[in-house]
Parts: structure tokens; C-alpha cells; sequence
């Protein structure tokens, strides 16, 4: 499946998911949504849908953003994060 950016996507963005997703942005640390979110599920892109992340695969490395082992169901990858992922 192909993803790609619409105009439109991009017009529903919220001020701050526009700074953050389309202006290289950061949320300050502990205050995003997701970072307390513990619902099963996948991370799509809010642009593009493109999966992203599996709840499965987040942990909590105490850095104030989520953080996830395999970084894109896309192209998988090694952990990537702000803290080491747990043991076991």
C-alpha cells in the first residue's frame, strides 16, 4: 500500500500537530497525548496513515515521549528511543 500527504490531512491539523508533525516540532516532554496511552492498537501517521508503531512494542524509558522498540511497521528496526527498552 502507498502513503503520501494530502492538503486536506494537513488542513485538519490541529496548531500544534502541524508545528510537531509538519514543522519538525517537539512536544514538551510528559504533556503529549500518547504518552500515558496504554489502549492496544497501531500508531498510524496522522497525515498519511501510514503505520507507524504497535502498542505492543512501546515502553516506558522515562523520557517524556513514548517510546517503542521497532520504530515503523513499515521498515522495521533496532530500538530506538530515549532510554533502553526493558528485559525479558
Amino acid at each position: 500500500m502507498r502513503y503520501g500527504k494530502s492538503q486536506d490531512a494537513i488542513d485538519r491539523l490541529t496548531a500544534e500537530q502541524r508545528r510537531v508533525t509538519q514543522e519538525a516540532g517537539t512536544e514538551r516532554p510528559f504533556t503529549g497525548e500518547y504518552n500515558d496511552h496504554t489502549e492496544p492498537g497501531i500508531y498510524v501517521d496522522i497525515v498519511s496513515g501510514e503505520p507507524l508503531f504497535a502498542s505492543s512494542d512501546k515502553f516506558e524509558s522515562g523520557c517524556g515521549w513514548p517510546s517503542f522498540t521497532n520504530i515503523s511497521l513499515s521498515f522495521p528496526q533496532t530500538s530506538t528511543s530515549c532510554g533502553t527498552p526493558p528485559m525479558g
